[in-house]
């Protein structure tokens, strides 16, 4: 590694840890220059290169600041290379932000949300995908918690999606809300999947035994609309982009958080995820789908055993 490498990875380190703050000022050059054992030259260099990347800021005749995104950014350019890879729960957007980051997510097999927490707490994957109501009326936090307790538990927020019933054209049965579904054929997700344990929720508060619902089981929430859409199946609960996709209607139930779990070691890999989510073309792109609000895509959430209060579903 070239001496103005190094110092860039120095200085990046310091701001990722939170040892310089946005805002802090760097010495002048040539005091840092005597501290790394180098030339003016190359410590200009490397804070140029820093500038780049969006850690630092220059101007004339003053010395260098930390950005106020300098946190995110140094890890950007600290993973630059980093690969993120996510499994968990199935949702038809997860394409439009794979493609965004031109090969710096990838999608490994997920079962849905309670799967992908475990794959991730023995360290198979760097995140998973969930959508999952605690008995608190809480998103996410708590299993999070649970599931990787010790290993600094992070959220990443993606999105709020609406869940609801995707019927055929017409709503020929007239189904109306899960109550309808009793005797019907349904279209049902694996055990284990967010939108199963939805269902399963659901039915139960309407007063309906899950286990009496017939029908065939489904991978994601794509192949629940085509079930409907062939004619399998009178419903299916899914997200409302893939009832728009199939030209079906839909029967809204409920919003949900839909958010990446990871522990705090995986947080560097996933800072080019992260900046993505915070663009305007990538979330205008996902609310085109229909069923999302992106409003506070990207942020990021550390946990504790307090978290999770301003999570509540009625969000």
């Amino acid at each position: 590694m070239t001496r103005y490498r190094e110092i860039c990875a120095d200085l990046a380190h310091r701001i990722s840890a939170g040892t310089l703050h946005p805002g802090d000022e760097l010495p002048g050059i040539r005091d840092l220059a005597q501290q790394w054992h180098t030339t003016t030259s190359t410590v200009s260099r490397a804070q140029r290169r820093l500038a780049d990347a969006g850690v630092l800021e220059l101007a004339d005749r003053r010395r260098a600041r930390v950005t106020p995104g300098a946190a995110l950014a140094a890890r950007r350019f600290l993973h630059a290379d980093s690969v993120f890879t996510l499994t968990g729960s199935d949702d038809p957007a997860l394409g439009l932000v794979v493609g965004a980051l031109d090969g710096k997510l990838r999608i490994v097999a997920g079962e849905g949300s309670v799967a992908g927490l475990g794959t991730v707490r023995h360290g198979r994957a760097d995140g998973a995908a969930i959508h999952l109501l605690h008995h608190t009326g809480i998103y996410n936090a708590p299993f999070a918690l649970g599931m990787l307790r010790g290993l600094e538990p992070h959220l990443i927020h993606l999105w709020r999606r609406e869940q609801g019933l995707i019927v055929p054209p017409g709503n020929p049965q007239g189904i109306t809300g899960i109550a309808d579904l009793a005797g019907r054929r349904v279209s049902i997700r694996r055990p284990g999947t967010g939108t199963r344990i939805l269902l399963d929720r659901l039915l139960l508060a309407a007063g309906h035994d899950p286990d009496g619902l017939r029908g065939p089981e489904a991978g994601t929430h794509l192949e629940v609309a085509l079930a409907v859409a062939t004619g399998t199946v009178d419903a299916g609960l899914g997200v409302r982009s893939a009832a728009t996709d199939m030209d079906l209607e839909f029967i809204p139930l409920t919003w949900e958080d839909f958010d990446i779990v990871l522990a705090g070691n995986a947080l560097g890999p996933a800072a080019q995820l992260i900046a993505a989510l915070h663009t305007p073309t990538l979330r205008d792109r996902i609310s085109s789908l229909g069923g999302y609000d992106t409003a506070k895509s990207g942020e990021v959430t550390k946990l504790s055993d307090t978290t999770g209060q301003e999570r509540r579903s009625h969000r």
